[in-house]
């Protein structure tokens, strides 16, 4: 019996994938009569207080599908790729254990290829904003830890969490193990796991990306922007302001929307300035995203929904 096939609905900010998902997932389980549930592949929408800032699925969403990674930790709580893959895994086998259906949808390509293929070349991935960013808040602390409790603690972390890579080092040096520690903590798998490609994947994926012209795509991030404000996005980051929040000291706020809001209120910028910055920066991101979605040759691009439904019929569940 071969691997079971799972769905992957994909494509940059503001294109249109929550709501693509939950038609999808309404046909689907109407056709083949099973419960479907949905796993979040987003790197900032798995944390809580911030849903309107991330686009989190509205409450009637998450109330007629279950989700996965949606609203789920705390903005302290670190988390990156490899722990999403690892845990993605175990909830994608639970689900088809159980008779139901998953889907994955997401606009993170570093999170999605931790989840369907395990793994991905770290060292290609320098001009990945996300990850650059989690790069220097880890790097850091690590050094603040080195600085604060010397370099042998650091050194028994790595043997900790990587043995198999202190073993290796032919000469351990500060650097060596604190590239080593930051690999691990930035992507969630050892340097020596990187190297050895062995993780396994059990399921295989049939990825379906939408597709709209750049035109069309940055009218659908400015109606977006302006619904997010609408919605209560500036009180949203007001709230968390109060509570002692910054985007400078979480890794979990240093993200598009936030940040131009927070220099608002911090009399950086002005109001106007604020949805122009929000805006731009939008519209780069969603750059980047397909700039790594074009790498990505197994990709199907649609634009209709009832594409989807006969890409996924294609083959059997």
């Amino acid at each position: 019996m071969g691997k079971p096939r799972i769905l992957a609905i994909i494509g940059p900010t503001a294109s249109g994938k929550t709501n693509l998902a939950i038609k999808t997932s309404e046909s689907l389980q109407n056709e083949f009569k099973k419960e479907v549930e949905i796993i979040s592949a987003d790197s900032r929408q798995v944390y809580k207080h911030i849903p309107i800032a991330t686009a989190q699925p509205s409450k009637t969403e998450l109330n007629k599908f279950k989700h996965y990674f949606v609203n789920e930790l705390e903005l302290e709580n670190e988390f990156n790729a490899g722990d999403f893959g690892k845990k993605g895994r175990e909830i994608i086998k639970k689900i088809i254990s159980s008779g139901k259906i998953p889907i994955i949808v997401g606009g993170s390509g570093l999170y999605i290829d931790s989840l369907v293929n395990g793994l991905f070349d770290y060292e290609e991935l320098a001009d990945d904003a996300d990850l650059k960013k989690s790069q220097k808040h880890i790097r850091e602390k690590l050094y603040d830890e080195l600085k604060s409790h010397g370099f042998e603690k650091l050194v028994n972390e790595l043997k900790n969490v990587d043995p198999e890579t202190i073993k290796d080092i032919p000469q351990v040096t500060e650097r060596r193990v604190i590239r080593a520690l930051e690999v691990y903590y930035s992507t969630g798998i050892p340097i020596s796991i990187h190297k050895s490609k062995k993780i396994n994947i059990e399921f295989n994926t049939v990825k379906t990306g939408i597709k709209h012209d750049r035109e069309e795509l940055y009218n659908r991030i400015n109606n977006r922007v302006d619904a997010m404000l609408a919605n209560g996005l500036i009180e949203e980051i007001k709230t968390l302001k109060a509570k002692g929040y910054h985007y400078k000291d979480y890794n979990s706020l240093n993200t598009v929307g936030v940040k131009e809001v927070f220099d608002m209120l911090d009399e950086k910028i002005s109001y106007d300035r604020m949805i122009e910055l929000i805006r731009q920066n939008t519209r780069r991101f969603a750059k980047r995203q397909m700039t790594w979605f074009r790498r990505c040759k197994d990709i199907k691009w649609i634009d209709k929904d009832s594409e989807i439904l006969k890409i996924f019929k294609s083959f059997t569940l």
